[in-house]
């Protein structure tokens, strides 16, 4: 088990770009940022582009008929540390993202042992780009649908980066990665790191 002392703690990266691979994504790139900021805490991670994977509409577990999200919600229960990575569009999360919420939903009747939620005692985190406002208005959408499930959300954690409105410029096309960003970065790795050992030591009290 992902959360067994002593082994390393494990994160994925939820890409929720509405591109398929292998088209750039900007979302990609602060996922990779973001992976390696966790490298550096120890965490070993991996991403995930949800939109190459055939996530079907709907609020259970597995709807069937092909559906892939089973395959995906095995990875995110094998993690300690969950990031969900979006774009910008028309100032809201992409519909990718909004999917990968309504599918965790099922979470919610899903208990473990001790009666918790399958999802309590993970940390989740995000990430939102884009060339236009609106990571303030994703990032607390994004938090709020995820501590609902029974995640927990450390200090500070959430990395973003705006560029300008109604310009051409994305997050992959900079020369740079803007200080800001890059400690914002680092600091949600670092405390969502530290949050994620705290639970696996010492974990919420059962039902």
């Amino acid at each position: 088990m992902s959360r067994t002392p002593g082994t390393p703690l494990r994160a994925i990266a939820l890409n929720c770009t509405l591109k398929p691979s292998p088209a750039p994504s900007s979302t990609g790139l602060l996922l990779d940022q973001v992976l390696a900021a966790f490298a550096a805490q120890g965490v070993i991670g991996e991403t995930v582009r949800v939109v190459d994977h055939d996530v079907r509409p709907g609020v259970d577990a597995d709807m069937g008929d092909g559906d892939q999200w089973p395959q995906l919600r095995s990875r995110i229960l094998g993690a300690d540390i969950v990031i969900v990575g979006s774009p910008t569009w028309m100032g809201h999360m992409s519909s990718v993202a909004q999917r990968v919420l309504e599918r965790l939903d099922a979470e919610l009747s899903e208990t473990d042992a001790e009666g918790r939620p399958v999802l309590t005692g993970k940390v989740a985190a995000t990430a939102v780009v884009g060339n236009e406002d609106g990571a303030h208005k994703i990032t607390a959408d994004l938090y709020q649908a995820l501590t609902d499930v029974g995640f927990s959300i450390a200090a500070q954690a959430g990395t973003y980066w705006n560029g300008e409105a109604m310009q051409t410029v994305d997050y992959n096309d900079l020369d740079d990665t803007p200080e800001a960003v890059a400690h914002a970065t680092q600091t949600f790795a670092r405390n969502s790191a530290h949050l994620a050992r705290l639970l696996r030591t010492q974990p919420y009290p059962g039902a």
